[in-house]
C-alpha cells in the first residue's frame, strides 16, 4: 500500500494546477504515493494539459461539475495511501512538507488531521491556517466584527484563533480544505466527506468529526505552503455570502443541539442578509457613486454658470435662454464628459490620476467638436460651452485629488514595471525574452543568480543579496524560476521580504506563462505570450462598448439581418448573450482547444479563423491566428471579423 495520496480537484485553473504539480512532485520524492487529479469538466484545457504534461497522474475526468466534497470523495474511493492529502490546485508546497507531516502522523496515532501554515501570493499568513469550532457564540463574535477588533483575544478570536502563534504548532479544531491530511484509517471510520456541502464548509465537517471520534488535528508550523485563493469565490459578492453561510447553517443543524442550532441559524441568516446588503451597497458605491458624483458636480457647475450669466451679462435688461439649453444642452454636455471619463478608465479602482486627465481633455475635445458640427441655430452659446470645458478640466481632477488627500477614494500611483527574475541563465533568459509579448514593457530588469553561483552570466546580483537590490532598484515585482530555486526557498524569501508593494510572481519550468497573486481577495494573475494588447485596459474597454452597441444594433435590424442567418435559432439568443456580457462578438478560435478563459476574453460567436477557410486551417496555422489577433488588436479586426461574417452569428459559439 501507498504511504501517501495526494488528492487535487481543479476546476478551470489550469495554470494554478501545472504550478502546484511541479512542487507536489518535487515534495513526493523519496515517498511511495501516488498524485490523483479530479478535473469538474474544466473547458480552459486542463484535462489535456495533464494528459500531455503529467502522465503519471491518475485522471478522473468528470463530465459535471460535481463540488469540492463529491470530487475528493471520488478519489478517496479508488486511493491507496495509507495517509490521503485534500489539496487545492492553488497551492505551493515545499520540499519537506509530506515528510514532515508524515512524520507527525508516525509518531502519534491519535494524530487523525494536520494542517500547515498558509501563505498567500504575497508572503502574508492566512489566519484560515488554523482555526476554532463555530460554534453560536464564536460565530456572533465573527459576524458582527469583534474577532477583527480584539484579534488577539481568547474569547472573541476563537474562529482563526488568534491567540496562538502562528509561529509554533498547535492542536486545533478545524483544518482548512485547501490542505489536510488525514490518516485512511479515521476516514474509514467516520466516513468520508459529506456531500450536502457543495463548496464551503465539508472541511469543518470532517475536522470536526475527527476530534469527536478521538482524534487530534495539528496545526503545523513547522512546513509552509503558498495558497494563492485562485478558486475563491470573491468575498464581495452575494453569491459566496449565501452560500457560505447556509454552509454554516447545514453544519449547525447536524452537529448542535436543537436549541444551539436555531439560535445558529438565525445568526446566520442575519448575517447572510446584512453581508448581502453590504455587498449590495458596497459594489453600488464602488460603481456608480462616482459617475453620478461627476454629473452632478459637473451639472450644477454649469448651471450655476447659466443663471449667473443669464441675469448678470447676457440678458440683463430681461429675457433668457430657451428651456432646451439646461433640458437638453447641459444633460448632454455633462453625458459626453461621463461617458469620455467611461471610456478612458476613470472609474477603475484604484484610478490612475492620467486617466482622470485624460478623460477630461478627450471630453472637451468631443465637446468642441459637437459644438462646431452643430447648426448654426443650435449652438446656444460659445460662453457656456467655453465655462463647460474650463469647470471640467479644473473640478474633476481637483476634487478626485482631494477625495485621495481625504482617503475617501485613492488613486493609483504611475507605477513603472522593475522586475527582479531569480534563477540560472537559461531560464532568465527564456523569462527575459517572455516579459518582452507581455503588457508589461518593465521599466528595469535585473538579474539574480539563484545559487549565488558564477556561472559566466553577467548576473545583477546573487540570492543572498536580494534584499538590497529591492531597495537600491526599487524593485516592485519578483519573479522566482521555479526550474532553479525550490519551492521552500522561494517561500522562505517571501516571508523575509516585508515590503508590501513588491509583488511575487512564479515561472515554471517549460511553461509559457508567469502566475502568481497581488492580494487574497484576487484570483491570481498571470501574464501569457502573445495576449498583449488585447489585454490592455482601454482595449477590453473598447471590445466590450463594441459589443453592446453593435449586438443592440444588429436586434434592431434583425427583421432582416435574421433573413441571411445559416443557423437563425442561436441568433437572438447569442445577441442577448453579447449584450449581458456572457459572450464576445469575437473571440479566439477554440476549434482546436483554444482556451478563451485563460487569455481572459470571453468567447467569442465569431473568430480570426473566420477570415479564412476553415477547410484550409490546421491546429498550428490557427494557433498563430490568435496569437496575431490578441498581440496586435485593435477595434478594426473585430469590425472586420464581424462584417464578413454576419451570417455567422447565429451559430452555436
Amino acid at each position: 500500500m501507498a504511504s501517501l495520496s495526494v488528492i487535487i480537484v481543479n476546476y478551470n485553473v489550469q495554470f494554478f494546477l501545472e504550478n502546484c504539480l511541479h512542487s507536489v512532485f518535487q515534495a513526493m520524492k523519496g515517498i511511495d504515493g501516488e498524485v490523483i487529479v479530479v478535473d469538474n469538466n474544466s473547458v480552459d484545457g486542463s484535462v489535456k494539459m495533464l494528459k500531455e504534461r503529467f502522465p503519471q497522474v491518475k485522471l478522473i475526468a468528470n463530465r459535471d461539475n460535481l463540488g469540492f466534497s463529491k470530487a475528493n470523495n471520488q478519489a478517496m474511493k479508488v486511493a491507496e495511501g495509507k495517509y490521503f492529502l485534500l489539496l487545492n490546485p492553488d497551492t505551493v508546497v515545499e520540499e519537506d512538507t509530506f515528510e514532515k507531516c508524515l512524520a507527525k502522523f508516525e509518531a502519534d496515532p491519535k494524530v487523525g488531521g494536520i494542517g500547515v501554515m498558509m501563505l498567500d501570493g504575497k508572503g502574508n499568513f492566512l489566519p484560515e491556517s488554523k482555526r476554532g469550532l463555530p460554534t453560536p457564540s464564536v460565530a456572533f463574535y465573527k459576524i458582527f466584527g469583534l474577532s477583527n477588533l480584539f484579534p488577539k483575544s481568547k474569547r472573541f478570536s476563537q474562529y482563526h484563533l488568534g491567540h496562538l502563534s502562528k509561529d509554533e504548532n498547535h492542536e486545533v479544531e478545524i483544518l482548512s480544505g485547501a490542505f489536510m491530511m488525514l490518516r485512511k484509517e479515521v476516514i474509514d471510520k467516520i466516513g468520508m466527506l459529506d456531500e450536502n456541502f457543495f463548496m464551503y464548509g465539508e472541511d469543518i465537517d470532517l475536522s470536526y468529526r475527527i476530534t469527536q471520534a478521538g482524534f487530534k488535528n495539528l496545526y503545523l508550523a513547522d512546513t509552509s505552503i503558498i495558497h494563492y485563493k485562485g478558486e475563491s469565490t470573491k468575498k464581495s459578492s452575494i453569491n459566496y455570502v449565501y452560500v457560505f453561510y447556509r454552509a454554516m447553517a447545514i453544519f449547525a443543524k447536524k452537529h448542535f443541539s436543537q436549541t444551539n442550532a436555531k439560535l445558529f441559524s438565525f445568526l446566520i441568516n442575519l448575517a447572510i442578509y446584512l453581508r448581502a446588503g453590504l455587498a449590495v451597497i458596497t459594489r453600488t458605491a464602488k460603481h456608480f457613486i462616482l459617475p453620478i458624483l461627476d454629473a452632478l458636480i459637473l451639472f450644477a457647475g454649469i448651471k450655476g454658470f447659466v443663471g449667473y450669466y443669464e441675469n448678470q451679462v447676457k440678458y440683463v435688461e430681461g429675457g433668457s435662454y430657451p428651456p432646451e439649453v439646461e433640458a437638453y444642452g447641459i444633460p448632454m454636455m455633462v453625458g459626453v464628459y461621463i461617458f469620455s471619463l467611461l471610456m478612458n478608465g476613470a472609474y477603475m479602482i484604484p484610478t490612475p490620476f492620467n486617466n482622470i486627465l485624460r478623460g477630461v481633455f478627450s471630453g472637451s475635445l468631443i465637446t468642441l467638436i459637437i459644438y462646431s458640427l452643430l447648426d448654426e441655430s443650435y449652438r446656444f452659446s460659445r460662453a457656456i460651452v467655453l465655462f463647460g470645458i474650463l469647470w471640467s478640466l479644473f473640478i474633476v481632477p481637483a476634487y478626485r485629488y482631494l477625495m485621495h488627500l481625504l482617503k475617501l477614494r485613492r488613486l493609483q500611483k504611475a507605477k513603472a514595471q522593475r522586475i527582479a527574475i531569480i534563477g540560472k541563465s537559461g531560464e532568465i533568459k527564456r523569462i527575459n525574452s517572455f516579459l518582452i509579448d507581455t503588457p508589461l514593457e518593465p521599466e528595469i530588469i535585473v538579474t539574480i543568480s539563484a545559487d549565488n553561483l558564477d556561472d559566466g552570466y553577467d548576473y545583477t546580483a546573487k540570492l543572498y543579496q536580494l534584499e538590497d537590490i529591492i531597495e537600491i532598484y526599487n524593485i516592485n515585482e519578483v519573479i522566482f524560476c521555479s526550474k532553479d530555486i525550490s519551492s521552500k526557498e522561494i517561500i522562505k524569501q517571501m516571508g523575509n521580504i516585508d515590503e508590501q508593494a513588491v509583488d511575487f510572481k512564479i515561472a515554471p519550468p517549460e511553461s509559457l506563462y508567469i502566475i502568481g497573486s497581488n492580494s487574497i481577495e484576487s484570483s491570481g494573475e498571470y501574464y501569457i505570450i502573445g495576449s498583449n494588447a488585447i489585454l490592455k485596459p482601454f482595449n477590453q474597454r473598447n471590445k466590450r462598448l463594441l459589443d453592446f452597441l453593435l449586438s443592440f444594433f444588429f436586434l434592431i435590424l434583425s427583421p432582416i439581418l435574421i433573413l441571411f442567418q445559416r443557423e437563425k435559432g442561436g441568433y437572438f439568443g447569442n445577441l442577448f448573450k453579447v449584450i449581458i456580457g456572457k459572450l464576445s462578438l469575437v473571440g479566439f478560435s477554440s476549434l482546436f482547444g483554444g482556451n478563451d478563459q485563460q487569455l481572459r476574453i470571453k468567447k467569442g460567436i465569431l473568430t480570426p479563423a473566420d477570415l479564412h477557410e476553415r477547410e484550409t486551417l490546421d491546429e498550428h496555422i490557427i494557433e498563430k491566428l490568435n496569437f496575431e489577433y490578441g498581440r496586435n488588436y485593435k477595434i478594426l479586426s473585430d469590425l472586420e471579423i464581424i462584417f464578413k461574417n454576419l451570417s455567422q452569428l447565429g451559430r452555436k459559439p
